[in-house]
Parts: structure tokens; C-alpha cells; sequence
């Protein structure tokens, strides 16, 4: 396949639009420091339009609140970077498609921005998923090596499509 991204990444979008196509399942990807990795990744791959139904790349809070309804509030009481606004992105990422699952991404990915709670490679993740209880949103905090900008993306774009394979 030619293709500028890592193999590895690639492979593992391959497995998710495989999985979610058995299922029936659409799904929908709302991205900050990854940039438009994840959706890059997936598109790579053909027949994805059978899964993929949109992705948003909010990497600044005005995109977080215009693009996906995140509220100022939750954007300065707990930063850019942290659960509840993860949460929230997912929860508007379903909320402004027709898919089954969306997963957000929000991080730190380098060289500067981190601080000594949320240094760089730092990186939360949440998926929600249509028709479950908006509370029983998954959601969690990594830290990545700061081995670099493009590694830090590659690992939470790698992490964002580990959660998008449907339960076994």
C-alpha cells in the first residue's frame, strides 16, 4: 500500500474498520492534538466509508465550543486538557453525527505547552457510544514518553483507535 503513515497505525485502522463493519457499527472521531491522525489513518484504508461517518479536528477551545459544544466553563474550570472536556467532545462528536461510537482525543503533544500536572504527552481519551447513558462515558489520562511531537501523536492516535474496536 503506499501510504506516508506509519504501518503500524495503518494496520491497526485496518482491524477497526473491519470490526466495526462485522458490526454495523458507524462511528465518529473528535481530535485535538492528533490533528487528523486517527481520520487520516482509517481513511487510508479502502471501504472505510462504510464505518467512518465524520471526524471534527477541534485543536483550538473556540472549535471545541463552536464545533462540538463544549462549554467555556468546563474549558476553564478543568483545561483544555482533561476528562471532562474529552467527555464532552465525545459526547458532541455523537451528538453531531448519526454514528455509534465516537472517541476523543485531547493532549500535549510538544515540545512546549506542558506544565509540571500536564506535562507533555499527556493525552486523554473518551468514547462514548449512541443510546448508552452519557455518564457511562469510558474516559481516561496517559502519559506518553516525550520522545517527540510525532511520537507522542502516533501513540494517542494508536490509543484513540484501540478504543474504537467493539467489544468482543
Amino acid at each position: 500500500m503506499d501510504t506516508i503513515l506509519p504501518p503500524e497505525l495503518v494496520e491497526a485502522a485496518r482491524k477497526v474498520v473491519e470490526a466495526n463493519r462485522m458490526r454495523g457499527r458507524t462511528i465518529a472521531v473528535a481530535e485535538s492534538c492528533t490533528g487528523g491522525l486517527v481520520a487520516a489513518a482509517l481513511t487510508e484504508i479502502p471501504g472505510s466509508s462504510d464505518v467512518l461517518e465524520c471526524a471534527f479536528v477541534s485543536y483550538s477551545n473556540e472549535a471545541k465550543m463552536d464545533l462540538l459544544k463544549v462549554s467555556q466553563d468546563v474549558l476553564e474550570t478543568f483545561g483544555a486538557v482533561s476528562i471532562a472536556v474529552a467527555w464532552s467532545m465525545a459526547q458532541g462528536a455523537l451528538e453531531k453525527s448519526h454514528a455509534n461510537v465516537a472517541v476523543a482525543i485531547t493532549g500535549i503533544a510538544g515540545p512546549g505547552g506542558g506544565t509540571d500536572k500536564k506535562p507533555v504527552g499527556t493525552v486523554v481519551f473518551a468514547r462514548a457510544e449512541r443510546g448508552a447513558d452519557p455518564t457511562d462515558v469510558v474516559a481516561d489520562s496517559r502519559h506518553f514518553d516525550d520522545e517527540g511531537r510525532g511520537s507522542v501523536r502516533l501513540q494517542a492516535a494508536l490509543c484513540a483507535l484501540e478504543l474504537l474496536m467493539p467489544p468482543e
